[in-house]
């Protein structure tokens, strides 16, 4: 089992920015994909972006041009780098890896973008 621990959330205006990180308990060269997803009050875990060790990266159609994922593979760390901020974007934000078929979860993140 992948052991993830994020940080970096917190409170912003909307327009404002956050970067998130998550640090991983093994190599993510070894992690088939790492990624991130998010949990609003009252709704449904939601998927935001994810990357591969290839550097190959998938962005939820709400996220795009605002979001970027990366990765650290010296510091096993990957990033959310959240640019222009909007309300809707409040949540809880969950790093999420996928190792020898079996999924992992870190404990969330809260984020929340005031208007």
């Amino acid at each position: 089992q992948v052991q993830l621990e994020e940080s970096g959330g917190g409170l912003v205006q909307a327009g404002g920015s956050l970067r998130l990180s998550c640090a991983a308990s093994l190599s993510i060269i070894s992690i088939h994909v790492m990624g991130w997803y998010r949990q609003a009050p009252g709704k449904q875990r939601e998927f935001v972006a994810n990357i591969t060790p290839g550097g190959n990266t998938n962005y939820a159609d709400s996220v795009k041009g605002r979001f970027t994922i990366s990765s650290d593979n010296a510091k096993n760390t990957v990033y959310l780098q959240m640019n222009s901020l909007k309300p809707e974007d409040t949540a809880v934000y969950y790093c999420h890896s996928l190792w020898a078929a079996r999924s992992s979860w870190g404990q969330g993140t809260q984020v929340t973008v005031s208007s």
